[in-house]
């Protein structure tokens, strides 16, 4: 487990992981993917004490982003200032139509995302002063992005790697060819011992995946 506290909520009649990180000592911390149910997230976040320095997006869906701007203004009316972080800036479709899409599905209180900062391959992002890697995994879509934090071998993967099974491409922008080969050169190589966090379902390991996971090629253990 990472240095970092960690609390999963589950949001949205599509069941999505919120997940809150902070540092225990100074609770700073930032949310990741509040896809909807702000009051609920707030009430997390009043309970662990969190400061919130940051809102990240690890896509454009609305399970995932559809509460951040809602999440951000309630932040600002307590004077804390959270910028709305990624996901890669090809996912900004998504983002201008999750209103849209959220009224389609007969879902209230969801509202398109613009990030106050876009993230791409190579970039780093700090959550409590814990540095995490950002990679850019296509396929599920066009703009995702996950978070690696090596010192802790542990990351957030959003909707590209599950525990038994690897993010949807059955939408017309999906790519099942580049999802699997973002997991294999990106997500695989860090190590069997990895831990990770999805956007649904339980967490798991790189290695119990790599070994289990029965939509993944086979691939050799990694080694960073």
């Amino acid at each position: 487990m990472p240095a970092l506290k960690v609390a999963t909520l589950t949001v949205t009649p599509f069941q999505q992981n919120c997940t809150i990180l902070w540092d225990a000592a100074s609770h700073r911390g930032a949310v990741v993917d509040p896809g909807g149910e702000c009051e609920r997230i707030l009430a997390a976040i009043d309970q662990f004490g969190v400061q919130v320095e940051s809102i990240l997006l690890t896509h454009g869906h609305l399970d995932h982003a559809g509460g951040a701007m809602e999440l951000q203004a309630s932040l600002a009316a307590r004077d804390t200032h959270a910028p709305v972080v990624g996901p890669d800036r090809r996912d900004a479709f998504l983002l201008d139509g999750i209103a849209s899409q959220a009224a389609a599905y007969g879902i209230p209180g969801m509202a398109n995302a613009t990030p106050d900062r876009w993230l791409a391959e190579g970039d780093e992002v700090s959550i409590a002063g814990q540095i995490f890697d950002v990679r850019h995994c296509p396929g599920h879509s066009p703009g995702h992005v996950v978070f690696l934090n090596r010192a802790d071998r542990f990351a957030i993967l959003g909707d590209v790697l599950f525990q038994g099974s690897i993010g949807r491409t059955d939408f017309p922008y999906g790519d099942h060819d580049a999802l699997l080969d973002a997991i294999e050169s990106k997500i695989l190589p860090l190590g069997d011992e990895w831990a990770f966090l999805c956007g649904h379902g339980p967490g798991s390991t790189i290695g119990m995946e790599r070994r289990s996971n029965p939509f993944l090629r086979k691939s050799a253990p990694g080694s960073r």
